[in-house]
């Protein structure tokens, strides 16, 4: 028996007053609501309904049980509604890593318009340009500039390009000269990204 289809057959049968304006409420025709409410009286082993050709009416027992039944159902949708409103809108703690600079640049302004969007959720924005396991340390979206990463753990969207130049103090260029090739990059001080996979190396595309 589905308890929740018979919970559903009886309490409309006793607020529409018979099983035909019951099955026209429920779409399901007045054979099929009679059989759900017999199939509740015989799994409780009483009379909920005392039924006559024109009228039908809980008994003393159908009446408590529907009392009971109405709230229950009630309580049902609440938490159907509760459960539709969290998967429609996000809530809870998001958790977000992201380098230092780019963190500043572009997502802390961008948290007030995010904010506005999901004011149900908190974020907790993390700045620093170590390699992060967002697995490990319990982050849910890092940002990092880099190439993807082939991992199981986690899925990666890029969300677009990070265009890097060479440059230099014009000070530094007169006193060293510029350079016309790549090659000509070894015989000068060149800055490097501490916390890159390549470490001290520029590579060049």
């Amino acid at each position: 028996m589905d308890k929740f289809s018979a919970l559903t057959a009886f309490t409309t049968v006793v607020d529409e007053g018979g099983f035909a304006a019951a099955g026209r409420h429920l779409n399901l025709s007045r054979a099929q609501v009679s059989k759900l409410v017999m199939q509740l009286e015989d799994y409780f082993g009483a009379q909920l309904l005392i039924r006559t050709t024109r009228t039908v009416a809980p008994t003393p027992t159908g009446h408590a049980f529907y009392e009971q039944a109405k709230a229950i159902l009630s309580d049902l949708a609440s938490a159907e509604q509760s459960v539709q409103d969290s998967a429609d809108e996000p809530r809870g703690l998001l958790r977000v890593n992201a380098p230092m600079s780019f963190g500043t640049m572009h997502l802390a302004p961008a948290l007030s318009d995010f904010k506005a969007r999901y004011s149900k959720l908190d974020v907790e924005l993390t700045l620093n340009d170590r390699q992060v396991d967002p697995v490990a340390e319990g982050y849910d979206v890092t940002v990092r500039i880099g190439e993807p990463v082939d991992s199981n753990a986690l899925i990666d969207h890029r969300v677009g390009e990070a265009r890097r130049v060479f440059c230099a103090a014009p000070s530094y260029l007169k006193l060293r000269g510029r350079p016309k090739n790549p090659a000509d990059l070894q015989r000068h001080d060149c800055l490097h990204y501490g916390h890159g996979r390549l470490g001290a190396s520029w590579r060049l595309t």
